[in-house]
């Protein structure tokens, strides 16, 4: 096992960076979280309650992932956007979009948000796609939000404003951030 013999406190509204080359145990950390793998022992609190009392809704609904590699529909990018909140309006959806660093180039398009992303959202940059990604959770606004190598595919420039807008817009969740980029520490607790 990659772990061993951690102990690791995060506190409510805080943003921490897990900074470790490959194969470090970041991505077992992720997965340890989100109950995909069980401790060998000792346990993982979230609110000082261990995460195997909370039932899968409850947890899933508090936390959000973003990976470095976006899964995307093959339908517009607005249904892309909206599927991490199916009841969201319009408006919640471009405000998401205006965070994410996304909305000015939807609106360059042809078709705006009734693009279509295309198998796997081949008709996007890398970076595109992991905007529609960011759109995602500033639309979901969960409580802890892990980012996965998030933002490697994204140009410096885009990267600090969409940092800058996470420390903006994000007033009570707990931020991770999981990288092997030492910018990614900007800004960070």
């Amino acid at each position: 096992a990659a772990l061993k013999n951690i102990s690791l406190e995060i506190n409510k509204g805080e943003s921490i960076v897990i900074l470790g080359e490959n194969g470090s145990g970041k991505t077992t950390l992720v997965n340890l979280i989100f109950k995909f793998y069980n401790p060998e022992n000792g346990s993982i609190l979230i609110d000082d309650k261990d995460i195997y009392k909370y039932s899968a809704n409850s947890l899933y609904n508090n936390l959000t992932y973003v990976p470095q590699e976006t899964i995307l529909l093959h339908s517009t990018i607005y249904e892309n956007i909206k599927i991490a909140k199916p009841n969201a309006t319009k408006e919640e959806i471009y405000n998401a979009a205006k965070k994410a660093e996304l909305h000015n180039f939807i609106e360059s398009l042809e078709d705006k948000y009734n693009t279509i992303v295309g198998e796997r959202g081949i008709k996007l940059s890398g970076g595109q796609r992991q905007r529609i990604a960011l759109a995602r959770i500033f639309l979901r606004d969960s409580k802890i939000v892990i980012f996965d190598e998030a933002t490697s595919s994204l140009d410096n420039n885009t990267e600090f404003k969409i940092q800058q807008n996470i420390h903006k817009y994000f007033n009570d969740q707990t931020i991770i951030c999981i990288a092997h980029r030492l910018s990614t520490l900007k800004d960070m607790d």
